[in-house]
């Protein structure tokens, strides 16, 4: 057994690396130009050629990908993720502004999940190969074949429909969950 927990942690690394690689590769064939969208895109007027091939060079894009691909794993090994093209702020930075909010959206779903999951399953455990088993089958497989954004929005609008108010704005306050107007958003209940 520790043998077989050794060499799935083992495969961890090769893993990691390859689905990197191959995000890392699908990212730079798709078509655009990082440096033309920084001079306002690709229908933007006239860029001075010499600015842009300044640009791609401050952002590497003249180096040989396997160059591109090994600054950016090393950078990543050290969790520097660079700036942001967008913001100009450390990337790492604007990653955990969005921690809290990220955290408490996973923790209000998984909490409703659970509060909803535990009690069908006993019920189709205790009617079992009835319908009522087969119904909280269907309902379940269900719910994991649709896209859970969808069934957010889907959620929001039947929240609408029957004139219920939706909390669509998030406070940093500290004291979690009881000062909060709202606690959570109904997307995330419903996501």
């Amino acid at each position: 057994m520790s043998t077989y927990i050794a060499k799935r942690i083992l495969l961890i690394v090769p893993t990691l690396l390859g689905a990197a690689a191959l995000v890392f590769l699908i990212m730079r064939v798709i078509p655009g130009d990082v440096a033309l969208l920084i001079f306002g895109g690709d229908a933007g007027g006239h860029i001075d050629p010499k600015q842009l091939a300044a640009m791609r060079q401050r952002l590497g894009l003249d180096q040989p990908l396997w160059v591109q691909f090994g600054t950016w794993l090393w950078g990543v090994l050290r969790f520097d993720f660079g700036t942001s093209l967008w913001t100009g702020r450390p990337v790492v930075e604007e990653l955990l502004i969005r921690l809290p909010l990220s955290l408490e959206l996973a923790l209000a779903a998984t909490t409703v999940s659970v509060i909803i999951a535990i009690p069908f399953g006993m019920l189709a455990a205790i009617r079992q190969d009835t319908w009522v088993d087969y119904l909280v089958r269907v309902v379940s497989i269900g719910g994991l074949a649709i896209p859970s954004f969808w069934v957010g929005i889907l959620c929001i609008l039947l929240l609408v429909i029957f004139g219920w108010t939706i909390s669509c704005a998030w406070s940093a306050s500290a004291a979690w969950p009881s000062r909060r107007s709202g606690w959570v958003s109904s997307a995330s209940c419903c996501s």
